[in-house]
């Protein structure tokens, strides 16, 4: 039967979500895992891939299991296994043809920025201490709204067909020291978010104007856009999926 399970994980130790053939991923510490409780080799199927050493706070993945699941006898048994740095959530029977990959309809990512250097908050958040302009920086943002071709932030070299996204929120909200920009979208490119950071930053800072930030939209060239900030202060927030895949 089909199950999907729902996953949050501290990244810093692992090399991102994907299998990699030289360093440790989430998925092969999960996949081990079940091969372990399960007594045969389980491969899962996740929502997307994280980069190295982004964090997780709900995510999902699929996998095909010959037994009747029930949480309150098998989450115990995954989580006590699993290494400190993850846990899964909750388990959900689906539909034998669901994918938690193919059928996830909008993801939500927040990066996390802290104004004071905080030790505590080292590979949680990034620390940027020079002074920003809100307000350019949410009309930057508003831009970002609705659908666009994001080639310009992508990494290069990635493996997809197209680069149209539809973005459908994003925002900063701040609280004290704490500086958070929260994105919405059908879905994401290798590094979008993390290069629609800097570059919003670079307008907050006056690096870049807003007209400037208009033209590297429509550039779809990465190297006109801004630095890749860095991935210990990303967050996947939120995989949503239609009720109908579930059982």
């Amino acid at each position: 039967m089909r199950y999907f399970f729902e996953i949050s994980y501290n990244g810093t130790p692992y090399h991102g979500w994907q299998n990699q053939p030289n360093a440790i991923s989430v998925q092969q510490v999960v996949e081990d895992c079940f091969t372990k409780v399960f007594r045969k080799k389980i491969d899962i199927v996740g929502s997307g891939r994280t980069d190295t050493g982004v964090h997780c706070v709900r995510q999902f993945f699929h996998a095909d299991i010959d037994a009747k699941l029930n949480e309150e006898e098998w989450l115990p048994k995954l989580n006590s296994i699993l290494p400190r740095f993850i846990a899964i959530n909750s388990i959900r029977p689906v539909k034998a043809d669901a994918s938690a990959r193919y059928d996830a309809k909008e993801r939500t990512y927040e990066y996390h920025i802290t104004r004071v250097k905080n030790p505590i908050l080292l590979e949680r958040a990034y620390y940027f201490f020079r002074p920003l302009d809100m307000e350019i920086m949410e009309r930057a943002t508003n831009l970002l709204l609705g659908e666009h071709d994001f080639q310009c932030f992508s990494k290069t070299n990635t493996d997809v067909n197209h680069f149209i996204c539809t973005i459908k929120s994003a925002r900063w909200n701040q609280k004290g020291d704490m500086l958070v920009f929260t994105i919405t979208a059908n879905r994401f490119l290798r590094g979008m978010v993390r290069s629609v950071v800097g570059t919003l930053l670079n307008v907050g800072s006056g690096k870049t104007t807003l007209k400037q930030f208009q033209e590297i939209l429509k550039s779809k060239d990465r190297k006109q856009a801004g630095m890749n900030v860095p991935a210990d202060a990303l967050y996947l927030i939120n995989v949503k999926y239609p009720k109908s895949i579930f059982l």
